[in-house]
């Protein structure tokens, strides 16, 4: 019994428990396709049967079996599956990759799957859990294909499962055993005269039939055309287009996409309501003359059309719109929507036609991608991807390219056939690598993430972010990475602080995250590095340069030479690094704003609370009752006694670079590759070999936020850290780039010490009255900015790893800038 299933695919076991789906799954598919949920709970718990765990497992679960599809790989799931809020999930799964979902149903009998659990003694539940299952299963079986399963096998017997046979099929759209050479050709719109001098031209024979109309084209030994859809409509001679390409494709001489046009066409063929525009109508009455049976062949040619091909080993794609690399051989109606119409900016120009969004500009694929859809008066390479849509219809061209040699045939509109309602649009040109252009990064933008989806900017906060980084910003060639702000603890419920890292430790455990790294938190500046074999940068995290002229380059010549002494290059193999990191002392950077701001506020207060305090005793002494007001005063003295301490701690003489240092604490990425997939403890090892007078390093500590003793030795550290003076410290999951429940979780939340706070919130934070209003402070959207900040950070690394255009690259630090205009508390 042949189970056919698609080459990539979803596999979803479904069935009551000891159905033999486990077993199943071991005989037809490798160990590592298929993903169990016992298997996860155990992971997750150290107990397979743990049902309480299965929240947990199935999180886990699912994110493994998104990884494995995104990269292309079949999974399969065994689990009961059998409720169908439980398979929605899984189907939701394969839509957001664009595969398709497949149910394997096996139905045991209900005395089949009670003698199996009777067997195995981790199976110690009761007949009536079968039962459920079995009643569920039954009540969904005749729904399955409604709800988004494209293949549904059902096996109700024994000797069926026995007899099965999992026969994987190529998808429709794969095509890579298609070595070509091929000539594909642009949008030919119902111009058959053209497409006859255009294939003569290209060296195929034309055949005809008694009544001298071409009915195929036989190629050059070796080759064969392909077509990039909108065949029909708008053109003299629709029917006699597509006579000569279907005798083509049923002869093995051609092949051909779907184009939006022969769609529209299958609907109106069979009495769809559509709009007849657009073209449409010349091709219906030009059919209408035609026999039915041609109308019939037509019909079923035009709807039998497959969106997109891949060929060549994937090293070429078809489709009548283009598509994006993440689409390539992947079945989904998105893959398909976009395949067939391209993507719009839900704009409209003046003609009233939408405004296609130009995602070859992008484009940074390996495949060559070649399209029409929007005619353009020339070819022309847009990063590896063509239009070869060159208005035939309209009076232009008809266009050809050979492929491999990429060499472009055309030849000439015999007239103008049909008035365009927009004249041809000129291509745009692939652009210099290491060009910018204000266009970028104003108005509204959606930057597109590996890690959050898309994220947002508005148009203000481009504006924001397009002052700061045109007046103060370092040289865009090395500016390659913006650090994400980060989020404070959730606030303590204590009487005497407002953080305190059992909140931290708390939150961590209630993601998920077991292992985490305390970081201490230098009370310097955030500073990125980028280090180069001849040359580098060192800048603040608003892209700001720290030095200026021969001190920068001082200071980066330290560093390059830890660097070269570390071996480094050699072993990343790389000839620039990126550096995330802290720069001491806070002066270093910020001796303005000491001077202009905190250092007036202390003197101030002290002198004046000081002078209060005598005059009070003194009164006090008379006999004055003063008691209150005196005790209110020398506690406000404290206080700003204790804000002018804070801030002091973290200053100390420099001049030039004596007494400057760096503490890095994360090596974020080297060309070609990027770290955030190594635990902290690996990057603070691989900086430990930094050596030399510039560098200082980060102590830290790992907790086990489920261990009690590890999380109160954990508080001591930190009580340790903030009672001598430190700002406090900074946690985060242990092993860096971390997915929860609710997807990305925060990569690091800090802990401030109570005394390092009176430089935040003021002297007099820590009066009762003032923490109980303190506390609420909301911090839902600095979180928020944090994690999108984040997401920004890592694609503007991986873009940068891969070497891709710098205007790509500075999309998303660009992006990290406007957010931060967001209107967030400061303090936080």
């Amino acid at each position: 019994m042949e189970l056919k299933i698609p080459d990539l695919c979803l596999v979803v076991l479904v069935g009551a428990s000891g159905s033999g789906k486990s077993t199943f799954a071991r005989k037809h598919f490798l160990p590592t396709q298929v993903l169990s949920s016992d298997y996860f709970r155990g992971l997750v718990a150290d107990d397979e049967n743990d049902q309480s765990a299965s929240g947990a497992a199935f999180d886990v679960l699912h994110y493994v079996a998104g990884k494995r599809l995104h990269a292309g790989r079949t999974t399969v799931v065994d689990a009961t599956n059998v409720q169908r809020a439980d398979r929605a999930h899984l189907v939701g799964l394969a839509r957001a990759h664009n595969v398709l979902p497949v149910a394997i149903v096996l139905d045991a009998p209900e005395e089949v799957c009670l003698a199996r659990n009777a067997s195995r003694p981790d199976r110690d539940f009761g007949p009536h859990v079968v039962r459920r299952h079995r009643a569920a299963l039954r009540k969904s079986l005749k729904f399955l294909a409604k709800e988004g399963f494209k293949r549904v096998h059902v096996l109700r017997t024994q000797s069926e499962v026995d007899d099965a046979v999992i026969v994987p099929e190529r998808l429709l759209n794969d095509l890579r055993h298609e070595s070509g050479p091929f000539d594909v050709i642009g949008d030919v719109h119902g111009c058959r005269a053209e497409l006859e001098e255009l294939l003569v031209a290209l060296g195929y024979d034309l055949v005809r039939d008694d009544e001298g109309r071409a009915v195929d084209a036989v190629p050059p030994v070796g080759r064969r055309a392909a077509f990039v859809g909108d065949l029909v409509d708008r053109g003299p001679d629709t029917p006699g287009v597509l006579r000569l390409v279907m005798g083509m494709v049923e002869n093995g001489h051609a092949f051909a996409v779907c184009g939006n046009h022969e769609q529209k066409l299958v609907r109106a063929l069979r009495g769809r309501g559509v709009q007849v525009k657009h073209g449409l109508a010349e091709s219906l009455a030009q059919l209408a003359a035609e026999p039915e049976e041609f109308r019939a062949r037509a019909e079923r040619f035009c709807d039998g059309l497959v969106a997109h091909y891949v060929l060549d080993g994937g090293a070429l794609v078809l489709a009548h719109a283009g598509l994006p690399e993440r689409f390539h051989g992947r079945a989904s109606a998105r893959v398909r929507s976009f395949a067939l119409y391209g993507d719009t900016t839900g704009e409209t120009d003046e003609y009233g036609l939408p405004v296609r969004y130009p995602w070859a500009n992008e484009y940074r694929g390996k495949a060559t991608v070649l399209y029409g859809h929007t005619p353009i008066p020339d070819v022309e390479w847009v990063n590896n991807t063509m239009c070869l849509d060159t208005g035939v219809v309209f009076g232009g061209k008809l266009t050809a390219l050979r492929y491999p040699e990429r060499e472009v045939v055309s030849v000439a509109a015999h007239e103008i056939w049909y008035e365009p309602v927009r004249p041809l649009v000129e291509a745009t040109p692939e652009r210099e690598p290491d060009v910018l252009a204000l266009s970028d990064v104003t108005g509204r933008r959606v930057i597109d993430t590996a890690h959050r989806g898309r994220i947002a900017v508005r148009p203000e906060q481009a504006a924001s972010a397009l002052e700061v980084m045109s007046r103060f910003a370092i040289d865009p060639h090395a500016l390659l990475y913006l650090p994400p702000t980060m989020a404070p603890t959730a606030t303590s419920q204590r009487p005497d602080v407002l953080e305190h890292p059992e909140d931290a430790f708390a939150e961590y455990r209630d993601a998920g995250v077991r292992e985490v790294i305390c970081e201490e938190k230098h009370m310097g500046s955030r500073a990125v590095v980028l280090v180069r074999e001849d040359s580098g940068a060192v800048h603040t995290r608003t892209g700001r340069p720290f030095f200026d002229g021969a001190l920068a380059d001082e200071f980066l010549a330290r560093v390059r030479a830890s660097v070269t002494d570390a071996g480094l290059w050699d072993r990343f193999d790389t000839d620039w690094l990126l550096l995330d990191a802290e720069l001491l002392p806070w002066n270093a950077k910020a001796a303005g704003l000491i001077k202009d701001q905190y250092a007036p506020v202390g003197a101030a207060a002290v002198g004046a609370l000081t002078a209060a305090s005598d005059v009070l005793a003194r009164t006090r002494d008379r006999g004055v009752d003063v008691a209150d007001l005196l005790a209110r005063t020398t506690s406000r003295l404290s206080n700003a006694t204790g804000y002018r301490d804070a801030y002091q701690k973290y200053c100390r003489p420099t001049d030039g670079l004596t007494g400057v240092r760096l503490a890095p604490f994360q090596l974020l990425a080297a060309r070609g590759r990027t770290f955030h997939d190594r635990d902290h403890l690996w990057h603070l090892d691989v900086l430990s070999t930094l050596r030399g007078e510039v560098f200082t390093r980060t102590r830290h500590l790992v907790v086990d936020t489920t261990d009690e003793v590890r999380v109160a030795e954990g508080v001591r550290w930190w009580e340790e850290l903030t009672g001598a003076g430190g700002e406090g410290m900074v946690v985060k999951p242990l092993a860096n780039l971390t997915r929860g429940r609710r997807g990305l979780v925060q990569p690091g939340i800090k802990v401030r010490g109570r005394e390092y706070l009176r430089i935040v919130y003021g002297p007099d934070y820590t009066e009762p009255e003032n923490l109980v209003r303190l506390r609420r402070r909301a911090l839902g959207a600095k979180r928020s900015l944090a994690l999108r900040e984040y997401a920004l950070g890592l694609e503007a690394l991986e873009r940068a790893a891969r070497d891709e255009p710098l205007w790509r690259v500075h999309e998303c630090v660009f992006a990290v800038l406007a957010l931060e205009s967001e209107p967030v508390d400061p303090r936080l």
